[in-house]
């Protein structure tokens, strides 16, 4: 975090910022339209719920709320600071919360007792990048 400026939770970033900071921690993720955003791929409606209800969760514990564009295979999230009019730090960290949780593969971590969902069409909920 050292190599961004520093600054409070409420002061916008500039586009230029926001571009760089993306590219280097939340690669998948864009800016567009003065938010950032992150468009999750799921395997039909089960998944799009689950993914919705995760984000819902993590953002009200932050008491930071994204705007959600659902639909039966995606679910587009998108965050921008209301109050500050723009991008702050308090939409890096709840997206980097939400990437973390949302893209968590447990049968990919070595050593790890959980094996993840069985690679079957019928289990499957959300399209790992």
């Amino acid at each position: 975090m050292s190599q961004w400026r520093k600054s409070g939770p409420n002061e916008a970033f500039t586009p230029e910022d926001i571009e760089a900071r993306l590219k280097a921690e939340l690669p998948k993720w864009y800016y567009e339209d003065g938010w950032i955003r992150r468009k999750y791929k799921t395997s039909g409606w089960k998944g799009t719920l689950m993914v919705v209800n995760t984000v819902g969760h993590l953002a009200e514990a932050a008491f930071h709320h994204p705007d959600l564009a659902v639909s039966y295979a995606f679910v587009i999230v998108k965050l921008m600071n209301h109050e500050a009019k723009g991008v702050t730090e308090r939409d890096f960290q709840l997206a980097k919360k939400i990437e973390e949780v949302i893209m968590w593969q447990p049968g990919a971590e070595e050593g790890s007792a959980l094996a993840g969902t069985p690679d079957d069409p019928r289990f499957k909920y959300i399209k790992y990048d």
